[in-house]
């Protein structure tokens, strides 16, 4: 999974902060110290960390994760991370 997206409420800058969808990686979510969640009313879960998002984007950095964007929405502060993956030898034909 070479995308994922961390997010935090304006106002809890200091954690938690929302590290992944009901889809994510469940390696990376444990590396991450996640835990998964459904808030009431909701109909799909979440993963959390208590962490600040500076220390999340330090971990995802140490395993090859680069920040592409940054953005505010609303009171939400959202970030998107890529890691680059290796593509398999196609043997000459292209993708």
């Amino acid at each position: 999974m070479p995308y994922v997206l961390i997010s935090t409420q304006i106002r809890l800058e200091t954690g938690p902060t929302m590290v992944g969808d009901e889809y994510s990686d469940p390696a990376l979510m444990s590396y991450l110290g996640a835990r998964k969640t459904t808030m009431l009313g909701n109909n799909f879960s979440e993963y959390h960390v208590d962490d600040p998002p500076r220390m999340i984007l330090d971990k995802l950095e140490k395993i090859g994760y680069r920040v592409i964007s940054m953005t505010g929405v609303g009171q939400t502060l959202v970030w998107c991370l890529h890691k680059e993956t290796i593509l398999p030898d196609l043997g000459g034909h292209s993708l």
